[in-house]
Parts: structure tokens; C-alpha cells; sequence
């Protein structure tokens, strides 16, 4: 199966620099250039550009490689952790 290229829509795309810019900003706390943490990461430094741009085309795994990096990985976990709407439906019986 071919993989299809993501569309996100413009007005979802701050979410995205939002966290690029989260990821940069973490990166330079820690002095660490965009070549030590590709290198460390096990990515090309181009795809550490692009995620700290905010591009849809970066894999989860290199997403979840640079956090690890940072020391940021946990972070993830907090990703739709408080699913208050999908609870608040399965109470209603809703689904």
C-alpha cells in the first residue's frame, strides 16, 4: 500500500509549528545543535528541520526519537491522556 501524503488543514497547521517550535526551543535549552541531535536521534539533520518547522511529512518515530534526545519522551503520554469528551459520551451510551 502506498502511502498517502497527510493534508492538514491551514488552520491546524499552527498546532504543528506550535510544536516545532516547542522541540527548537527544548534543543537549544540544552545547547545541542541540529547535528548532535539528528546524530544522537538516528535521523538527517533535514528532518530535524522539518520538524522543528512543523511539517506533517516527519514520522512519529523520528518525532518520538528526537524527544527521547531532549529527554522529553513521557511527554507523549500526556497525548489525549484526559479524554473528557469520549468519557462524557461513553456515559451518555452515546457511541
Amino acid at each position: 500500500m502506498k502511502n498517502k501524503k497527510q493534508i492538514i488543514f491551514p488552520q491546524h497547521q499552527k498546532y504543528l509549528e506550535q510544536l516545532g517550535e516547542n522541540i527548537k526551543l527544548a534543543r537549544k535549552r540544552r545547547k545541542l545543535t541540529t547535528i548532535q541531535v539528528a546524530e544522537r536521534a538516528g535521523i538527517a539533520r533535514n528532518t530535524l528541520y522539518l520538524l522543528e518547522k512543523g511539517s506533517s511529512s516527519v514520522s512519529l518515530g523520528a518525532l518520538f526519537n528526537v524527544l527521547r534526545v531532549l529527554n522529553l519522551h513521557e511527554d507523549l503520554l500526556k497525548l489525549a491522556a484526559d479524554d473528557e469528551l469520549g468519557r462524557k459520551l461513553q456515559d451518555f451510551d452515546l457511541i
